[in-house]
């Protein structure tokens, strides 16, 4: 990415995770336990998720800063444990956790030179992408979770520029499986097809 486009996405992330925090502070405590918009998830565990989801964010930049190489995670394991942990926390201790991680993210992204955010780290999935690519991997998770609190945030709510960028990425993800329904559904020959999440 260019500066200019580090500084376009990270203007995505801030929008979207003030829609996050907005969508929580429209909850109530009690809300957190119940069901979210992503099958088999409370509202807790989806801010519970979000919040790790920063630390582990916050690992890649820091890793990108120094060199020093630093996991989103130490094991899938973990990853899963953190959520189920941070799920039966107090609504108060979520909510002053998420913003808090969101605060030190964004501070952290501030901090980090134009020449770091080339920096090679490595995904949880795997995958070894420039440490920039970690600002889109944080707004994708704040954007599309904050429409899964049922709080109401729509797609429609979030940046024109992150669910253009969303749309494509799905596709070419789903196209392997799926791409002849999805290209059928996209030029009107055929009903919409049934996708299962997969963030």
């Amino acid at each position: 990415m260019t500066a200019a486009d580090v500084s376009e996405v990270r203007s995505w992330m801030d929008e979207s995770t003030s829609l996050f925090i907005g969508a929580i502070d429209r909850l109530s405590d009690a809300s957190f336990n119940n069901p979210s918009e992503l099958p088999g998830w409370t509202i807790a565990a989806v801010v519970a998720h979000v919040h790790f989801n920063a630390e582990a964010i916050r690992r890649l930049l820091h890793w990108a800063q120094t060199g020093i190489e630093t996991p989103m995670y130490a094991s899938g394991e973990t990853r899963n444990a953190e959520i189920e942990t941070g799920s039966v926390l107090p609504a108060s201790d979520l909510r002053s956790l998420v913003r808090e991680s969101a605060d030190q993210l964004a501070t952290d992204a501030e901090g980090l030179g134009v020449p770091a955010w080339a920096t090679p780290v490595v995904t949880a999935m795997g995958r070894t992408v420039a440490a920039s690519e970690a600002l889109w991997m944080r707004t994708r998770e704040v954007a599309v979770h904050a429409v899964d609190l049922g709080a109401g945030i729509s797609f429609g709510d979030i940046p024109a520029g992150v669910t253009r960028r969303l749309s494509m990425e799905i596709v070419a993800k789903r196209a392997g499986n799926e791409g002849a329904s999805i290209a059928a559904w996209l030029t009107g020959r055929g009903d919409a097809p049934v996708l299962e999440p997969w963030l």
